[in-house]
């Protein structure tokens, strides 16, 4: 913002400054209100807990695997099975067993929707204890 400034012999100069006050304003209040969104993104997650690549803890006694083809066919430890069976499967496993792993492996091809979903339904069961199985490759 320009101003005058009377000077001597009547004349004047003008201020030629920005102020950049307002504009640290706005910058914290984004600041704040960016701070409080990420809270309620995190909070949206889904939590898994997944294997450590170089540490185990120990390997589960039986694990129980879900297996998602390319051509969109769940097996449930190496059985073809439906959705609706997936969800009875995977309630039923964690009746008998609280303590129960649950391994997905999902082909590279498998859309990412479909693998959250195994996930959700396991989680709507009470599972917490996931894996995703992948293939090591060599170092």
């Amino acid at each position: 913002m320009a101003g005058t400034l009377a000077g001597g012999g009547g004349r004047t100069r003008t201020i030629a400054a920005i102020n950049v006050t307002p504009l640290v304003d706005v910058v914290l209040v984004l600041l704040v209100i960016l701070m409080v969104a990420s809270t309620y993104i995190v909070a949206q997650t889904l939590k898994v807990q997944l294997p450590k690549a170089h540490a185990t803890d120990g390997t589960a006694d039986k694990p129980s695997t879900v297996q998602l083809l390319k051509d969109g066919r769940l097996r449930w430890n190496e059985q073809d099975i439906t959705d609706a069976q997936l969800q009875a499967n995977v309630k039923a496993a964690f009746a008998a067993d609280p303590e129960m792993s649950l391994v997905v492996s999902a082909d590279k091809e498998v859309q990412h929707g479909s693998v959250v979903h195994v996930m959700d339904v396991a989680k709507m069961a009470g599972v917490t204890k996931f894996a995703i199985n992948v293939m090591q490759t060599g170092e």
